[in-house]
């Protein structure tokens, strides 16, 4: 199932040490997006939900990391980010 709306896209920001520095130096912001969710559909959605101009995205699928629960083993599901760079002068207060 393709998302339709712009909050099932962008599912939440993801904060870590690196993507506030990207926000800092590159005016780049990243976010967990839906699995199926495409360039288009997640500038969309920011433009929509946080009313900025796009410049670019980027996106890369992060693979799920092996778990031990006693004696078996599972994967944790593999998840889709997206670096959203923004217009100069604009930026969101999602950190």
């Amino acid at each position: 199932m393709n998302p339709t709306d712009a909050r099932q896209v962008i599912l939440r920001p993801l904060v870590t040490e690196k993507s506030l520095r990207q926000s800092e130096r590159r005016n780049a912001y990243t976010f967990v997006v839906h699995p199926k969710a495409n360039k288009i559909q997640i500038r969309d959605a920011v433009k929509t939900i946080f009313d900025v101009t796009v410049v670019g995205v980027r996106t890369d699928t992060r693979p799920g990391k092996p778990r031990r629960m006693g004696w078996s083993q599972l994967v944790t599901p593999h998840w889709k980010r997206a670096i959203v760079t923004l217009k100069a002068g604009e930026s969101i207060d999602v950190y």
